[in-house]
């Protein structure tokens, strides 16, 4: 009865204009159906909830997601040298229920411009280990840096990266032992020494911002001998740590965090791809739970809690390409909904490689 294309631009359209379920995009579709039936014909109006969600349930994922995947590569074809690519995973906490788990998705965001390549949803009783390869194997990530926190820090992960023609810098935990191990054991010799006679590069940033004083001090080293077996790191070319102070209030809390890397021995590069790496957390998880309500997502039948979680993903990328309004995520979300010139604008973006 309905066009499956027509179906997908709509609940593309009403979630930018702040609709969160299927509810939503039916109540927002038929106030605004004037407004589609100038780009579509919508022969039988637009469909009701049920429909919205039992066509996203029978959507094969996969499909909809290599689509979205194609859609980001047309209106990015290639990233900029030194990009870093930020890769993280992010549960959609009320999907699960029904004796099914919740969703949780990998994603890969370009710092920088806030942009998400692609997401992989982990198996069912799995982790996000098994969900990283697939997803960096599809990316177009040749010259940029990829950072994952300590849970993808695996040998097999570092081959993928190498083999996509980009570079690696992986947190280093106590999931690794005897390589955390000896990079610590380094670190307190040289820094018992006062570096004496131990190469190394340094980069020191200070943050002052709302009575809170961070100084974080990183150190780049390049003697990979002194490692735990390093010859099991594909394109291993350095270790770091980064050493972190906090002052609020008078009172100072330290923190320490090692990495290794494929990337030359220079601290200030380090620290640029350990800073960026926070951007999946501020500009991609953050905005998914605070502007797009990811978090109460409560679609769970078959596939439609990944295809409407892709669906807010490709919004957030809509609005973030978009220079023509200052403003957050969610104020835009809200000048979409009520200025049907700005809608269209919008539109016209998301179909400019369709």
């Amino acid at each position: 009865t309905h066009d499956l294309v027509e179906m997908l631009v709509v609940a593309v359209c009403a979630t930018l204009c702040g609709a969160d379920n299927f509810v939503d995009i039916e109540l927002w579709a038929n106030e605004r159906l004037d407004w589609l039936r100038r780009f579509m014909k919508l022969e039988h109006g637009v469909a009701s909830h049920d429909t919205f969600g039992r066509v996203f349930g029978i959507l094969d994922a996969r499909a909809v997601e290599t689509s979205f995947r194609e859609w980001v590569s047309g209106l990015l074809p290639a990233l900029a040298p030194g990009t870093v690519v930020a890769v993280d995973g992010k549960t959609s906490r009320r999907s699960g229920g029904g004796g099914r788990t919740a969703l949780h998705l990998v994603s890969a965001l370009a710092t920088g411009i806030g942009v998400v390549l692609g997401q992989e949803a982990t198996r069912e009783k799995s982790n996000e280990i098994t969900a990283i390869p697939p997803l960096l194997q599809t990316l177009a990530i040749k010259g940029t840096i990829v950072t994952i926190d300590a849970a993808g820090t695996h040998a097999p992960i570092a081959q993928v990266i190498q083999d996509q023609g980009a570079d690696y810098v992986l947190a280093v935990k106590d999931n690794q032992p005897k390589l955390a191990e000896s990079i610590r054991e380094f670190f307190a010799t040289g820094q018992a020494a006062g570096w004496a006679q131990v190469h190394h590069d340094y980069y020191e940033t200070v943050e002052k911002d709302h009575g809170r004083i961070e100084v974080r001090c990183y150190y780049a080293f390049g003697q990979l001998a002194c490692l735990a077996n390093p010859d099991q790191w594909p394109g291993l070319t350095m270790f770091g740590v980064v050493q972190s102070a906090r002052t609020i209030k008078g009172k100072t809390s330290l923190e320490e965090r090692l990495y290794i890397g494929s990337i030359p021995v220079q601290a200030r590069r380090f620290a640029h791809a350990v800073r960026s790496h926070w951007e999946v957390e501020n500009r991609l998880h953050w905005c998914l739970d605070v502007c797009l309500n990811d978090d109460q997502a409560r679609a769970r039948v078959k596939n439609s809690a990944q295809n409407l979680a892709t669906v807010r993903r490709m919004v957030l990328n809509i609005l973030r390409l978009d220079k023509s309004r200052k403003g957050g995520i969610k104020a835009r979300r809200m000048l979409a909904c009520t200025s049907d010139r700005y809608r269209e604008q919008l539109l016209g973006l998301m179909t400019s490689v369709i």
